[in-house]
């Protein structure tokens, strides 16, 4: 593995953190979780098993940790792991659109949505947690949805700019 990549991936997951950390909670406390955004931003740049691995467990692990939901840590592990290889899966068929912002906003739309339920499912199967899935899928993971397809739209760009000028190469940025 490249260290430079390893280095922007850890840039990448630690802006998630401190967004994560920084924004206050909906509905009872819940998050937008800001940290799924910049994993997906990771994912775009280095599509690859063993970089989409590292960013599902940094990001699930740490997403864990900072929750707020009750027994929250386990249904966030499995909640990344299972979207970013999903999520990669969509990157790699959709690859000649992936340039395109649209698409790619749509994709972390798409994204936001599927880790919102699978985190909601996990927490009910897997804690056993009482809560009414789909008044939390309405209140708390569509506007997730909303919020983190801006936030996406803002903070790519800005990414990829910085990630040309500093001559890494990514799937997002080929060598010339």
């Amino acid at each position: 593995m490249n260290t430079k990549n390893l280095v922007l991936m850890a840039l990448l997951v630690s802006v998630g953190a401190t967004l994560y950390v920084v924004i206050p909670g909906i509905n009872g406390g819940m998050k937008p979780d800001f940290m799924l955004t910049m994993m997906f931003v990771g994912i775009l740049l280095f599509p690859n098993v063993k970089n989409v691995f590292l960013l599902a467990v940094t990001t699930g692990v740490l997403s864990g940790l900072f929750s707020t939901f009750p027994g929250g840590f386990f249904p966030n592990v499995i909640d990344k792991f299972i979207t970013a290889f999903v999520f990669l899966a969509l990157v790699m068929i959709l690859k000649k659109f992936v340039t395109k912002l649209p698409v790619t906003i749509a994709l972390v739309a798409i994204g936001t949505l599927l880790s919102g339920a699978i985190f909601l499912s996990a927490a009910i199967f897997v804690i056993g947690a009482n809560i009414p899935f789909t008044l939390l899928l309405v209140t708390v993971v569509l506007p997730a949805v909303l919020l983190n397809g801006v936030a996406f739209a803002f903070i790519y760009p800005i990414v990829i700019t910085l990630v040309k000028r500093s001559k890494f190469e990514t799937a997002a940025t080929p060598a010339a």
